[in-house]
């Protein structure tokens, strides 16, 4: 089937299901603005998160990867009065973007922003040893991946949900001699979803505006 198939039923379940308002509709407009590249997720997918968010009664959700705040506001809109989202962005240009984005939505109150390199901020977060969350959601660059769920399994409880997207990359994790640092990132991460064993994991396709990828879903075993 053509592409444009996909992208159609794509709109018509954004259109039913994930409208967007207007404070996610300035927010995209918002990356051509400032110069950011346009790799939020679509809103079918922001409004995933948003019930996977609330399928997990979260209170408590880390994001890896602001970007300009798309995701992000689509995530805290799924938490309670008391929720709070902590979001890791590395450039501050995006932070600062995603901030007034952020802002714009009046979801100032339920974000932390933390800006710098993901895995020193991630190692920080696990030393203090008080830092436990119900939904963690991945989008960062890809070659680190397997580090990143590794120290997102140390940031959780039985029961969290942890979603890490673009880890199928139109089928090129098929190819076992890829040399594209990013290809290789998620085949690390896809293999490693298989050997981990206090996670119950699959991975679904997608298809539609962002063209052919995934998103892996790992959710941490209780402790029976």
């Amino acid at each position: 089937m053509k592409t444009d198939f996909f992208l159609e039923i794509d709109h018509y379940i954004s259109g039913l299901l994930a409208p967007e308002d207007q404070a996610l509709k300035d927010t995209i407009t918002s990356l051509d603005t400032e110069g950011l590249p346009q790799h939020s997720v679509s809103a079918n997918q922001g409004k995933f998160l948003q019930v996977m968010t609330m399928a997990c009664n979260a209170k408590k959700v880390l994001e890896l990867g602001t970007l300009g705040g798309y995701s992000t506001i689509w995530l805290a809109r799924a938490l309670p009065e008391e929720g709070k989202i902590i979001t890791i962005e590395i450039d501050q240009h995006h932070g600062k973007v995603a901030q007034q984005n952020i802002e714009n939505a009046g979801l100032s109150d339920k974000v932390e922003f933390r800006i710098g390199k993901a895995l020193d901020i991630l190692l920080q977060m696990v030393n203090s040893n008080n830092e436990k969350f119900d939904m963690i959601f991945i989008d960062a660059d890809k070659p680190p991946y397997t580090e990143y769920f590794k120290y997102a399994l140390q940031l959780s409880r039985p029961g969290t949900m942890i979603i890490l997207d673009n880890v199928i990359r139109e089928g090129k994790i098929l190819n076992t001699t890829s040399q594209d640092e990013k290809v290789q990132g998620v085949q690390r991460l896809n293999k490693l979803l298989s050997t981990t064993e206090n996670v119950t994991a699959t991975i679904l396709q997608t298809f539609g505006a962002k063209e052919h990828d995934g998103m892996a879903i790992a959710v941490v075993n209780r402790v029976d």
